[in-house]
């Protein structure tokens, strides 16, 4: 079976640092998959990489068996990636549901004309993507908010509108950076049920997080990073006793995992 991601001696060097250092790994089709590692140990720049906002110094990266080289973040989107970031980036002064379709813009298919024509065509776009919006804010529980303006809503829901922009343009791989950061144990709770249901619709699932406790529940795979370099990969229960990753980053002292 062709990976989902695959990731292939991955280098990447910012002057005379090196943030990741031939890194490979895959991400299976209709997978859960967490990186995890400390600050610094180059995570944030894998999603980077994958999305077009770098290009790698060396080595591949392929969606589906398609090579992303030389892609922009737009055209990346529009082969099935999308992405959440570590600090929410919402349009602030826009309801929920506004933020929602600006997701699906990717995917829209009329242009500039249409739009200030009106013409019926463009019309029946907007009425589907204003629906497709009311379905996937009734989907991650902000039906009721759809009105709201994004910075009105508690932290919690701001992570779960962008998780829905994500979704509105139908992609095939969904990123998520920290997702659980700033999250109460319920929120942290509805999340995990909302990660399971979003696997259950076809998308495969990349995230980066701190919440160990998240990891584990909704994990199939882990790969962890240390400086740039991968330095175990496997099932959560695998993993966690691994004493490379206890030492970088699960810490000695209290065995956390």
């Amino acid at each position: 079976m062709t990976p989902m991601l695959r990731l292939s001696e991955v280098r990447k060097v910012f002057g005379g640092l090196v943030a990741l250092n031939d890194l490979s790994f895959e991400v299976a089709p209709g997978s859960i998959v967490a990186m995890i590692g400390p600050n610094g140990a180059g995570k944030s720049t894998v999603f980077n990489l994958i999305t077009g906002v770098y290009q790698p110094t060396h080595g591949s990266i392929d969606l589906e068996g398609r090579s992303l080289r030389g892609l922009d973040t737009a055209a990346i989107a529009s082969l099935g990636i999308a992405r959440t970031f570590q600090n929410v980036r919402l349009f602030a002064f826009m309801s929920a549901r506004d933020n929602v379709m600006t997701g699906r813009h990717a995917r829209m298919r009329a242009n500039l004309v249409d739009s200030l024509l009106h013409t019926p065509a463009q019309r029946a776009e907007e009425k589907s993507v204003r629906e497709r919006a009311r379905e996937l804010l009734r989907f991650v529980g902000l039906e009721r908010e759809a009105d709201s303006y994004a910075r009105n809503l508690p932290y919690g829901s701001q992570r779960r509108l962008e998780i829905a922009r994500g979704l509105a343009g139908d992609p095939k791989l969904l990123l998520l950076d920290e997702p659980a950061a700033g999250m109460n144990p319920k929120e942290k709770e509805s999340l995990i049920d909302l990660i399971g249901r979003i696997r259950a619709r076809g998308v495969t699932i990349f995230l980066i997080e701190h919440d160990m406790q998240l990891v584990m529940n909704v994990s199939e795979r882990v790969t962890v990073l240390d400086h740039g370099e991968k330095i175990a990969e496997g099932a959560p229960e695998v993993v966690r006793r691994d004493e490379r990753v206890i030492e970088a980053y699960l810490g000695r002292a209290d065995g956390a995992a």
